[in-house]
């Protein structure tokens, strides 16, 4: 039976700390593990501490090179795609990323989506070493991401919900 509480932990290719935060296992499907972080929760951004002041759901695919993020208002993005490696799972209660820069996100007011942080990849990109092969999925899945957040494609349309309605 798994826990119902999963330690996220998002490394920097380097890897430096960048987010590790404990969630509420909320499902699995065929998508993936869906997760909740209510407001108040304690977490460690860019290595420092940190509280989440707005709950958010947390779907972490079962390949995928992204994570997505689905976020109640007032927060400005209602969907927040992180490209990064796919999980590596310690048992059922530690999910291991690698966060790669890219970030692809839906603006709630405007529905625009926007591909954000192609600089810091890039820059990091030359800094790092990223193999081409890793270069080639990342950009992949901003893609990807980029058509889905924007043309209805679920889990970014609407199934969510139900998952956000858990946590706020």
């Amino acid at each position: 039976m798994p826990s119902d509480v999963v330690r996220v932990i998002y490394r920097k290719y380097d890897g430096s700390a960048h987010r590790d935060y404990p969630a509420r296992r909320l499902a699995e499907d065929d998508l993936g593990v869906w997760l909740g972080v209510p407001a108040g929760t304690e977490s460690v951004y860019h290595g420092r501490p940190s509280v989440e002041q707005i709950p958010f759901v947390l779907l972490v695919p079962r390949h995928g090179w992204w994570t997505g993020m689905f976020n109640p208002p007032p927060r400005t993005s209602e969907v927040y795609c992180d490209i990064a490696t796919p999980a590596r799972w310690e048992g059922q209660d530690i999910v291991h990323l690698v966060d790669l820069d890219l970030d692809v996100v839906r603006r709630r007011e405007t529905g625009v989506v926007e591909l954000r942080d192609e600089d810091e990849f890039a820059e990091h990109r030359a800094r790092w070493g990223y193999p081409d092969e890793l270069v080639a999925e990342a950009e992949a899945a901003a893609r990807w991401l980029f058509g889905a957040l924007g043309d209805g494609t679920e889990p970014f349309a609407t199934s969510y919900r139900k998952w956000l309605a858990l946590v706020v």
